[in-house]
């Protein structure tokens, strides 16, 4: 099941309307507002500029819910490092036009309980990729809420970084893999997204030439693997001359569905 109950920041690149007439709408029903952050100033709070020259502070302690440093507020590097980035908040405090105080915290804290409550493991969520690593890519499914899926857990074929399957601000599809209900964390897996072997098989047929990226060469060289597409990888002869990564033109020799393989000759 996609479920889109929350959304990652920046996920529509839309601002919320905000001014004099819903101001205090939004401060009554708790609704999760997207803004775009102006400044961070010396105390390190956030200024989110709204329409008809009202501005949005959100103090340092209003930031983050989950990396807290031991004086109990975000890093300042977090905070310095949402300026002219799209974040959500709540309105928590509007007593005047100058003293609109947000708080990006409860929304982090309200996704969180999602997470921790209703999300279950094979739930199938939309996410942004926010950093990636040579372990793997992280992804934020909600509210600032960032999982992981391991570098084997981005394809089916073997591959050498995540950065040849995603980049960093692309949007993806990603399965829960696993949920630690205490904390909160999530291990995200995109593989199961790509397509099963036999959707992907569909595409090719016995005789047909086409091209394919070297992924693996066997160590007792009896052959190479080769990706069609991604979760869809053949096999071919050992090649001395080929390198991981390489495309080659492939002729397909033999597809057998029982046992998901596909015979490939290079050309």
């Amino acid at each position: 099941m996609n479920l889109l109950k929350f959304k990652p920041e920046g996920w529509n690149h839309e601002i919320t309307s905000i001014d004099q007439s819903n101001i205090q709408n939004y401060l009554n029903d708790k609704k999760i507002l997207q803004g775009l952050v102006k400044e961070c100033d010396n105390n390190y709070n956030l200024h989110i500029q709204f329409e008809n020259g009202l501005t949005g502070i959100m103090p340092r302690q209003e930031v983050e819910a989950i990396n807290i440093e031991e004086n109990g507020l975000p890093p300042t590097n977090l905070c310095t490092g949402k300026v002219h980035k799209f974040v959500q908040f709540k309105i928590k405090e509007a007593k005047d036009e100058n003293n609109i105080i947000v708080s990006r915290k409860e929304v982090q804290q309200e996704a969180l309980e999602w997470i921790k409550n209703d999300l279950q493991e094979g739930d199938k969520v939309t996410g942004i990729v926010k950093n990636i690593k040579p372990y793997g890519a992280f992804i934020e499914i909600a509210g600032g809420v960032v999982g992981l899926a391991h570098i084997e857990d981005l394809s089916i074929a073997r591959i050498k970084s995540p950065y040849e399957r995603l980049k960093i601000g692309q949007k993806v599809e990603v399965v829960v893999k696993s949920i630690d209900r205490e904390t909160g964390k999530v291990i995200l897996s995109h593989k199961e997204t790509l397509g099963s072997w036999e959707d992907n098989a569909k595409k090719f047929s016995v005789g047909m030439n086409t091209k394919g990226i070297v992924r693996e060469t066997e160590k007792n060289r009896n052959g190479i693997f080769v990706e069609l597409t991604p979760n869809l990888v053949g096999m071919a002869e050992y090649d001395e001359g080929l390198e991981y990564g390489q495309i080659v033109d492939v002729y397909i020799k033999k597809i057998d569905n029982e046992r998901k393989k596909i015979k490939l000759v290079i050309i």
